[in-house]
């Protein structure tokens, strides 16, 4: 790969995005969030990468108005040791005097004085405002500095236009034109951590839990985490319930007891679905704009139910700790297209907002964010919202039998493959969708070899409470194909009628189902609707993105490695080999290694050899030689078989001699264990609700002459996320997309993060930026068909 460690300014393929001559400075405002040190890390490499001026501004916009130290210039190494880092190291404050027309003429002062024109807020909707605001009148402040002899005139004409590029740092998620914002999915880490160690207590003592968190406006940590942990009820500011909600919770609370109780399968078992949860947004309110305080709702519970009752109010712990491998790979691609944002801003160019939509990076413009968020609050809706919203109500409360519909369908569900974290959630999903849907669900264990012995029993709603949580597959699962057993599963599909199945698993599901699709043309009883999601630690299936249960293994890899490199603090310098799963596909090595700030990261698609060995230990001693301490390379498990873990612990620890010494360490299956993130419990139960409802329409469309007959391409699919939607794709047509002799894509979509983390890492190389962000316009429409109550 030509090119990767020439020495010299680095090469963007677009050439007139040098930033040499520019000055960028970086501030955050407001209250704090993990991963903003990410992206402060990613603006000033990426900055300094192409050739500009960075700089820091402490203390948020009270630095800016302040001047002096509080505005200073940024090194490569100011920034090390920072990405693991919860918070923001340079510091957040809200400004009274920057609201000042004074203040503000302070701060365009101090920047002046430093050259500074461009300048990237990371912060909430009134952070960025502010910058807005400031560049609007930019042009009148300098004038005014003139006039007033603090500036030269023409400082007027050489800094004449400043350009702004913001990011949302803001653990509520409460902003529109984004997904997800920096900080969100670390604050779901920590809730859900609170919410699972609650549950193990609240299992022992048969208690009922009431917990507050954070949202003022935005109930949106409240419902995921609701989502995630399968609350029993939960009170968001967006919904206000409606009159009579007290009657209609202590019902449903009293029914969720009564139905445990009936739950004859052990004594375990039953203690487990004998506690409820009830999650309260601190800005919950009723229909009369009154608090529905935890307090409120925990009287309610005891005076109504007799409930042995506790509250728990999460407050600050939410903001807290180290940020999640989501939150840092989300950070660092925002810093890296701010900076880009930056350079190719002109004069006539608004202010923008780096978003992320589905699994891409956007550039929205900044004011009309604002203003969509400012029109529909209390009631804040977005797409990610409204998705989680209306997954909720299908899976928290069960109808009536009376008002479910009668389809007459029986529908299997089976894990396939290696276990997967959230696999669960995507079971128990399926599971309550389909029962509402009005079909028979069936559950099938150790997959395809559970299904032709036969291993095969109806699932009610109540067998798949708590399931969100657990790890693994509880279903059983094996990476047994079926072709060699076709005819004795057809036969226990004609045995139990099955009417169309789901899939869920890694590589071998997508084999499976090929399979299946190719034994049409021999049995019938293939010839209904089949999907697939993609639930693997590796996420080497093709024609999807992002896979359940990828998010967790990251995460304990970033963890891991965080601890590693913590190990060496205090002692000489030192670098760590690390070996990550994943068979031939090198997402969790090359996305982990982003996320965790490694020097390298050594894949099977991007073939390396001792030159880039050797150029990578130089590059590593080049470091060590100055302030860095600790060096972190990970390798995944078959990227080479010559170039082993081993040999290039041997080979750094030999040429690194004098200078740092090594360690190494296999992560192993500690990468496939654990409970299942956030991430992977709302993707698995979001994308399986959309499998089933998918079924649904499909049984209904192949429906005739008294039984189901699919025969088509689209009848056998895949649910996977293709940058910005979930599509359905048939897995015939895949088949050309996929390398089956190792076992990947012949396209992978995270290959163009590699770049980053050399660029990150301080290496000198390419980097294609005809992906980046288009500005586009913010679409953020108000569901009609939402319900008043979250809980109906």
């Amino acid at each position: 790969r030509p090119g990767d460690h020439e020495v010299g300014p680095g090469k963007i393929f677009f050439e007139n995005l040098s930033g040499a001559g520019k000055a960028i400075a970086v501030l955050t405002s407001g209250g704090d969030a993990q991963g903003m040190n990410a992206a402060v890390r990613a603006v000033v490499r990426m900055g300094l990468y192409v050739g500009a001026k960075v700089y820091f501004i402490h203390e948020g916009y009270q630095g800016m108005v302040d001047g002096e130290e509080n505005i200073r210039e940024a090194t490569w190494e100011s920034v090390s040791s920072m990405l693991q880092v919860g918070g923001t190291v340079i510091g957040s404050a809200r400004c009274k005097e920057f609201r000042t027309h004074e203040g503000r003429l302070k701060a365009a002062y101090n920047l002046v004085q430093r050259g500074i024109t461009n300048l990237c807020v990371i912060g909430g909707d009134g952070s960025l405002t502010g910058a807005n605001l400031f560049r609007e009148e930019w042009s009148g402040l300098l004038g005014e500095l003139v006039d007033q002899g603090l500036i030269e005139a023409d400082a007027v004409q050489k800094y004449s236009a400043l350009h702004i590029v913001g990011m949302v740092g803001s653990i509520d998620n409460d902003f529109c034109g984004t997904d997800m914002t920096i900080g969100t999915d670390s604050a779901l880490h920590r809730i859900i951590e609170v919410v699972d160690a609650i549950m193990t207590t609240a299992q022992s003592h048969q208690r009922t839990f009431v917990l507050e968190v954070m949202g003022r406006h935005c109930g949106y940590l409240a419902l995921v985490s609701a989502l995630a942990c399968g609350a029993d009820w939960v009170l968001i500011p967006e919904m206000p319930p409606e009159d009579g909600w007290e009657e209609k919770m202590c019902e449903k609370l009293s029914c969720v007891c009564f139905s445990a109780s009936e739950t004859c399968y052990s004594v375990i078992q039953t203690r487990m679905k004998r506690l409820n949860v009830i999650i309260v947004a601190e800005g919950a309110i009723d229909r009369s704009n009154k608090p529905i305080t935890t307090d409120y709702v925990k009287n309610l519970v005891v005076k109504c139910l007799g409930f042995d009752t506790r509250v728990t109010i999460l407050g600050h712990v939410q903001r807290g700790g180290t940020p999640s491998a989501f939150d840092r790979i989300l950070a660092s691609r925002m810093g890296v297209e701010a900076v880009l944002a930056l350079l190719e801003t002109t004069a006539n160019t608004p202010a923008c907002v780096v978003s992320l939509y589905g699994n891409q990076s956007v550039r929205l413009p900044l004011m009309e964010c604002v203003q969509m968020v400012i029109i529909h609050r209390p009631v804040f809706y977005c797409r990610s919202f409204e998705n989680n919203l209306k997954t909720y109500k299908l899976l928290a409360h069960r109808k009536p039998e009376t008002e479910l519909p009668t389809s007459n369908f029986n529908v299997a569900v089976l894990n396939v493959g290696a276990p997967a974290a959230g696999m669960n959630a995507a079971v128990r999903s399926a599971v309550r969708v389909g029962i509402s849907e009005g079909h028979k669900m069936f559950a099938v264990s150790d997959g395809f070899e559970g299904f032709y012995k036969g291993q095969i029993k109806e699932i009610k709603w109540a067998d798949v409470g708590g399931w969100t949580g657990q790890g693994g597959s509880l279903l059983g699962t094996k990476r047994t194909l079926p072709a060699k057993h076709v005819e004795k599963i057809a036969e226990q599909m004609r045995k139990h009628n099955i009417n169309a199945l789901l899939v869920i698993g890694g590589f071998e599901a997508f084999e499976s189902l090929l399979q299946l699709f190719e034994a049409r043309a021999t049995y019938e009883e293939f010839c209904i609707p089949m999907c697939m999601l993609p639930a693997t630690i590796s996420n080497n299936v093709p024609a999807t993105d992002l896979s359940i249960g990828a998010d967790t293994a990251l995460n304990a890899i970033v963890e891991t490695c965080d601890r590693i490199k913590q190990s060496a603090s205090g002692t000489k310098r030192r670098v760590f080999i690390i070996e990550t799963m994943g068979g031939y596909c090198g997402y969790l090595a090359s996305v982990g290694g982003l996320a965790a700030g490694a020097d390298a990261a050594y894949i099977y698609e991007e073939p390396f050899d001792i030159r880039d060995l050797q150029a990578n230990v130089e590059h590593l001693t080049e470091k060590m030689k100055t302030s860095i301490q600790r060096g972190l390379v990970l390798r995944n498990e078959n990227s080479n078989d010559n170039y082993t873990t081993d040999f290039i612990y041997q080979l750094y620890t030999e040429e690194g001699k004098g200078v740092f010494d090594c360690r190494k360490n296999v992560l192993g299956h500690m990468q496939q264990g654990g409970a299942p993130s956030p991430f992977d419990r709302n993707f698995g139960t979001k994308i399986s609700a959309k499998a089933m409802q998918w079924i649904s329409k499909k049984l209904v469309e192949t429906f005739r002459h008294g039984k189901v007959f699919a025969n088509t391409e689209d009848s056998c699919c895949l649910l996977g996320m293709r940058r910005r939607a979930l599509v359905f794709q048939p897995v015939v047509q895949l088949k050309e997309e996929t390398d089956f002799v190792h076992r990947i894509p012949k396209e992978q979509w995270w290959l163009k993060l590699r770049p980053l983390m050399k660029i990150l890492a301080k290496y000198k190389t390419s980097y294609d930026v005809s992906d980046s962000g288009q500005l586009e316009h913010v679409v953020c429409n108000r569901p009609r068909d939402l319900d008043a109550s979250v809980a109906m």
